[in-house]
């Protein structure tokens, strides 16, 4: 069980912090507006993805699809950023 609440902990974060980052650059309209309700979203998307761990049939699941989730978001941030489809405006 304790690992699996350090799965929550240790991945949680990263992995809501991503699927915000994605769903923020991918959503139409002016940036500037749609950032606060983003950042608004980040904390239940985090509890939602630390609920997720328990799911899980055991532990090494739970840190393989968390893990892996977190790897493709951020990959794909990092994807789109270098083809140019996707740009953070200052």
């Amino acid at each position: 069980m304790w690992a699996r609440y350090l799965a929550a902990a240790m991945l949680g974060l990263p992995l809501s912090v991503g699927l915000i980052g994605l769903l923020a650059l991918a959503w139409p309209g002016n940036q500037e507006i749609t950032a606060l309700p983003a950042v608004m979203m980040a904390f239940p998307m985090w509890i939602a993805v630390m609920v997720l761990a328990f799911v899980f049939r055991n532990a090494l699941r739970a840190w393989l699809w968390l893990g892996g989730a977190t790897v493709v978001c951020f990959g794909l941030l990092y994807g789109l950023k270098l083809l140019g489809w996707i740009g953070v405006q200052a």
